[in-house]
């Protein structure tokens, strides 16, 4: 079976996505549908895999390490001690954990596999051949960031998606809404 990478961010509107090691945005609505997104599960007895680099994972509060009822795999080039934890892989590159994705018995265990940050990993995924999706929600404001989402791919289609809800949404006077874009060259 072939990986299907589907990456998932919110930006604003200069392609911000975080501020140090933060969100620069609370919109619970929003982290709701990140959530339902990346849990959600057709089959009962998978879960789904999210995929981040050192600095997103260092980045989720202690609490909720790891992300609950997910896959957690976690890419960095150094050595990192995930022992504590349980459903957590570490790998040292993209390449390597998608090797391992593809495995039968690794295939038992999940359903779909989220792309969840940074940039580099973002940037890493799109330029990936097992790149088919990216849900972005797009903060309809500008926020002072030192983080940003890569620049995106010029042949991105936008597609719907009945999990995701059309039209602006407002939070706390904030209005967003969430795209869903589609790779065409994605074999599957």
């Amino acid at each position: 079976m072939i990986v299907k990478l589907n990456l998932i961010a919110a930006a604003c509107e200069n392609m911000g996505i975080g501020k140090n090691n933060n969100l620069p945005w609370r919109l619970k609505t929003e982290m709701e549908f990140f959530t339902r997104m990346t849990t959600k599960t057709e089959d009962i007895n998978k879960k789904n895999v999210v995929i981040m680099g050192r600095r997103t994972w260092d980045c989720i509060p202690k609490k909720f390490k790891p992300l609950n009822n997910r896959i957690n795999i976690v890419l960095s080039r150094s050595d990192l001690d995930l022992t504590n934890f349980t459903d957590v892989y570490g790998f040292k590159s993209l390449e390597e954990c998608i090797e391992r994705l593809e495995e039968e018995e690794f295939q038992k265990l999940y359903e779909n596999v989220w792309v969840i940050g940074g940039s580099h990993i973002y940037k890493e995924s799109m330029e990936s051949d097992n790149f088919y999706r990216l849900y972005l929600t797009k903060i309809l404001k500008d926020f002072d960031c030192d983080t940003f989402f890569p620049k995106l791919p010029d042949n991105l289609k936008q597609v719907s998606d009945p999990e995701v809800p059309d039209g602006i949404q407002n939070e706390k006077g904030i209005e967003f809404v969430y795209n869903v874009y589609q790779n065409p060259t994605f074999q599957n």
